[in-house]
């Protein structure tokens, strides 16, 4: 009787610590807002960097005319401790100048031209105004588009740039960008978003993956947080919705298709939504948002917004 009796308790003590441990594991992620559960996110990738300048006024602008689109903000840190707009740390690509970011400062950042390279290279799209854009800070995006934009905000090599992650938070809590739905914070860094998300644990965080392919001819993920695209694993995703509510992915390595339908919805029965980048042709947006992709990244927002609405019409 007292070994039954003895074993009934040890049953209760180890429900008790599962129930507890699994009410910890779930206080520690973060609550989805309501409107990404039912919404399907436009994130405008760069801006509409396939018609403007990429992280310029003039990109971001085409972004915002769209209702509840995304803008896409890539964060470098200037010698000087001031958060701006830029995908490469060096200025080379989209300036006039050269150099690395972080040998700059502001002031030697603002006196470039980070519009007129887009005229070169893109002259079906050139336009005069473009020329003369400048590099716009973290600040100036918020002041600029206020509150009830719609920011979708990369850590670009966090570890060049120490403090980071607080001055993005410190400017977020100035300009009041941490409520509902407003704002989404992206890396591909895991120990920027679970630094993130010690000091701010109600911002919405989606981990990025890069597949890239390996010497067997498989794709391996740049920093081995999953397994291939075809191999993806429960528990991969299990540990990253621990500090993230979602996975942003390249769906293709160059002319090939590498994510397929069971990876998005393996993922989204873990609870993760799926942002797949950078979705420009429309055929591949039909396909990703027909296997349950809940937003893109493009460089074409209009185009996206186009094919989700008539996706949404054949399904009524």
């Amino acid at each position: 009787m007292m070994k039954l009796k003895t074993k009934v308790l040890l049953f209760i003590l180890m429900a008790f610590i599962f129930i507890i441990s699994a009410k910890t594991i779930a206080a520690e992620i973060t609550p989805l807002p309501p409107k990404m559960k039912s919404s399907f996110l436009i994130i405008g990738h760069r801006g509409a960097s396939g018609l403007a300048p990429e992280h310029t006024f003039s990109s971001y602008d085409l972004v915002n005319q769209r209702e509840r689109a995304y803008i896409e903000i890539d964060l470098q840190m200037t010698k000087d401790g001031k958060l701006i707009a830029m995908h490469d740390p060096t200025l080379d690509r989209t300036t006039n100048g050269n150099g690395l970011v972080k040998d700059k400062s502001l002031k030697d950042i603002k006196s470039l031209d980070a519009g007129s390279w887009f005229n070169e290279n893109t002259p079906q799209h050139a336009n005069p105004a473009y020329k003369g854009e400048k590099v716009p800070t973290l600040e100036e995006i918020f002041q600029r588009y206020g509150s009830d934009a719609h920011y979708y905000i990369e850590t670009k090599s966090p570890g060049d740039y120490p403090g980071m992650e607080e001055n993005l938070l410190q400017l977020l809590a100035k300009y009041h960008i941490q409520k509902g739905s407003n704002v989404i914070i992206e890396s591909f860094s895991k120990a920027s978003l679970q630094k993130i998300h010690r000091l701010a644990p109600s911002i919405p965080l989606v981990q990025l993956l890069l597949y890239k392919q390996a010497e067997d001819g498989g794709f391996v993920e740049m920093n081995r947080l999953t397994s291939s695209p075809s191999q993806l694993m429960g528990s991969e995703l299990d540990a990253i919705h621990q500090y993230a509510v979602g996975i942003g992915m390249n769906y293709r390595y160059g002319n090939k298709f590498i994510v397929r339908e069971s990876f998005i919805q393996k993922a989204r029965a873990h609870g993760l939504l799926v942002h797949p980048f950078t979705v420009n042709d429309k055929g591949d947006m039909k396909r990703l948002y027909d296997w349950g992709a809940t937003g893109m990244f493009t460089n074409f927002p209009e185009r996206l917004h186009q094919v989700y609405k008539q996706s949404e019409s054949e399904a009524n």
